[in-house]
């Protein structure tokens, strides 16, 4: 019980919630059966990160969200649709999307196994959240922005996900308690990374293409950068750096950056408190 008691002071201390004038609420409600269980809590919270990147992937490369089963019964995300993609970009948005797919199953799965319910779906927004997204980093200059264009813009819309991926389940590895659920994720992870990687890469080799309204590539990624930094504690980095490549964004020691759940919050719900851009109605669970 001791240990328990520990891991779960040092789970709240992450997020946030110890100490006088801690609120519950603005980052987590605790509730429920599964309270003490640190694990289940993280499974469930990257679980509904899963559900937008698996619903964003999947709109743009068949024209087509999760199955009702793998979302829980979870209500339909709205604004998607099938994007206008070359070939290869097809096949690289079809890889990723089954790889986010696979990833909302094996989530579900694992969170079963260890005796937790998966949370459903949330109400998921994949369409206006983009157009605010994109508003809000260029100044203005950008209104009505679409993932589902062209490639250019779905690698644009792709960026805004993978790098919060990568630094949502490298915050999450300290709070998780079972050796075997840290390897898992940190699976997940490594794909997220390699998605990550090949996202920016494409970006970079476009970085001079114009964009809207006198910017390019390169400074629309950085714009999106800059957001997410401002909201999600300056871990962010955009793809170049002293105007060379940047494909990997990590810290002085070439180590990803880690968020907090709270700061993954932030970027998602663009800036909201407790729900949403891409979360209209917040996330399901006990960390929203």
């Amino acid at each position: 019980m001791g240990e328990n008691r520990s891991n779960r002071r040092q789970f709240l201390g992450q997020l946030g919630l110890m100490g006088a004038g801690a609120m519950l609420g603005s980052c987590a409600v605790v509730a429920g059966p599964n309270k003490q269980n640190i694990d289940l809590d993280v499974l469930n919270f990257a679980l509904n990160l899963e559900y937008l990147e698996a619903e964003f992937y999947l709109w743009a490369a068949f024209g087509t969200g999760l199955s009702a089963a793998d979302a829980g019964g979870g209500p339909v995300a709205t604004g998607g649709k099938k994007a206008t993609l070359s070939a290869g970009i097809q096949q690289i948005a079809e890889e990723i999307a089954r790889d986010e797919e696979a990833h909302v199953r094996a989530l579900r799965a694992t969170i079963t196994k260890l005796g937790g319910t998966p949370v459903p779906r949330p109400q998921i927004d994949i369409g206006p959240a983009f157009a605010a997204a994109a508003d809000a980093a260029s100044g203005g200059k950008i209104k009505g922005f679409s993932p589902y264009a062209n490639d250019l813009f779905f690698m644009h819309g792709a960026f805004v996900f993978e790098d919060v991926g990568v630094t949502a389940y490298n915050g999450a590895a300290t709070l998780l308690t079972d050796s075997g659920v840290l390897q898992a994720a940190a699976g997940i992870l490594a794909v997220e990374a390699y998605h990550a990687g090949a996202i920016r890469h494409y970006l970079y080799e476009n970085r001079t293409t114009p964009v809207a309204a006198g910017l390019t590539v390169e400074d629309v990624v950085a714009a999106i950068s800059a957001l997410r930094g401002k909201v999600g504690g300056g871990k962010d980095e955009g793809i170049t750096k002293g105007g060379k490549a940047n494909i990997v964004a990590a810290d002085a020691n070439a180590i990803a950056y880690a968020r907090t759940t709270r700061e993954v919050l932030n970027i998602v719900y663009l800036g909201g408190s407790a729900k949403g851009g891409f979360f209209p109605n917040g996330l399901n669970g006990t960390i929203k």
